[in-house]
């Protein structure tokens, strides 16, 4: 018998550790690196064997970015991942693909704002989504080459999570140095076009290393279940949604099947990358694992469970209808799993877009966290019900039982 009681203080001591590392979880960080230790540790201590094999990938830090030469002050953020700058040009300003492409804006600060910055753009080399419009868009800007971007974006994110005002690029293949402000910041600007202005960026990129956490155990059958969640965070977030609680919940379930000798062999990954341009541990992982996915007869990613307000989602994709019922008949006994719509921007979907029956679990409210948490300082532990994971994590275990 699951001991409920037990499950919830270690998640809870988990939850502390993961979201009180400092400064953050970011990719390629000091904190990122602490966090991967901490998960492979946990996956030793269980009997797991851990491949915790390191890529290469992008870290930044900034110092703050300024406008100046207007009448007022106005506040800028620098854009993640943005080269630093120190220019001093002519203002001009666009708001559609069609003014930008008859736009003289070499050598220019370059204003943004309007239709153009509808949506965060995907960055130019990210190779699981990226519509035909963005690419257009960031081609266009490399050709103009103006000296640097200031972008005036929603106050209603939604696509970027709760950032408000988002950071319309966050891409460290992109060379253009770029600053992001809020649409009300914008229209100020804007009204000081042909000015000179000088943009000051004070940023650094840093190449790094970054690694996954992936746990094993063999079963009798080569053919595998993988779990998985995402650990990094983005920039300046406890991360305790999105995703400390994903991989909680690998943990918990991990210490539940230690010493369970299932027919199927067991792979859980904690990723690292979800949150980055790069998608870099996603990329690692089809490199370095992608002629097993074959193997995989189900993977299932956690992220966003947890939430306090409201039950977890489940979702399938790509299963056999005798699958999906055993799903249900192993989650129909908790009180805090439903089942739900389906999402397609977690990290299921390298496996989806690779024919792997899959299954996804979410918070049910995931949107509206997107608009009013996820990624920023407001996702803290106390979103979070410890009770819940708990619960997750033993039917995922009675899941690799019944499946097994």
């Amino acid at each position: 018998m699951v001991n409920q009681s037990g499950l919830e203080d270690q998640a809870l001591a988990h939850l502390k550790y993961l979201c009180g590392i400092k400064p953050n979880r970011r990719t390629g960080s000091p904190g990122n690196r602490e966090a991967a230790a901490y998960l492979a540790s946990r996956f030793q201590e269980l009997g797991y064997e851990v491949d915790q094999s390191s890529f290469e990938t992008l870290d930044y830090q900034s110092a703050g970015a300024a406008l100046t030469g207007l009448p007022t002050d106005i506040e800028i953020h620098t854009s993640p991942y943005s080269p630093a700058c120190d220019a001093t040009a002519e203002l001009i300003g666009v708001s559609s693909l069609d003014e930008l492409a008859a736009a003289d804006a070499a050598g220019k600060v370059l204003l943004l704002r309007g239709e153009i910055c509808a949506e965060q753009l995907m960055p130019k080399n990210f190779v699981f989504y990226n519509p035909e419009l963005h690419q257009k868009i960031i081609a266009v800007l490399e050709e103009k080459q103006p000296a640097g971007l200031i972008t005036a974006t929603s106050d209603s994110p939604g696509a970027a999570g709760a950032l408000s005002p988002f950071p319309l690029l966050v891409d460290g293949d992109f060379e253009i140095p770029s600053a992001y402000c809020s649409e009300t910041a914008g229209r100020q600007i804007a009204e000081h076009l042909g000015r000179e202005v000088r943009l000051e960026i004070r940023s650094q990129r840093q190449p790094a290393m970054a690694a996954n956490v992936i746990a094993s155990r063999p079963g009798k059958s080569p053919r595998k279940i993988t779990f998985m969640a995402h650990f990094d965070t983005y920039e300046n977030t406890p991360g305790a949604v999105d995703n400390a609680s994903g991989v909680i919940i690998l943990l918990l379930a991990a210490d539940l099947l230690a010493e369970v000798q299932p027919a199927l062999s067991l792979e859980i990954i904690a990723f690292n990358g979800e949150d980055h341009y790069s998608a870099g541990g996603q990329m690692d992982y089809l490199q370095r694992y992608g002629q097993g996915l074959s193997e995989i007869e189900l993977a299932v990613n956690i992220d966003g469970v947890g939430f306090q307000e409201g039950p977890s989602a489940y979702s399938f994709y790509g299963c056999s209808l005798e699958r999906e019922e055993k799903v249900r008949s192993v989650f129909k006994g908790t009180s805090s799993l439903t089942e739900g719509e389906a999402w397609y921007s977690g990290d299921h979907m390298i496996f989806v877009q690779n024919q792997v029956p899959c299954l996804a679990l979410t918070s049910s409210r995931m949107p509206e966290l997107l608009t009013t948490v996820i990624h920023t300082e407001r996702d803290l532990p106390e979103l979070v019900s410890t009770d819940q994971l708990a619960e997750a994590a033993a039917a995922l275990a009675e899941l690799v039982r019944t499946l097994s």
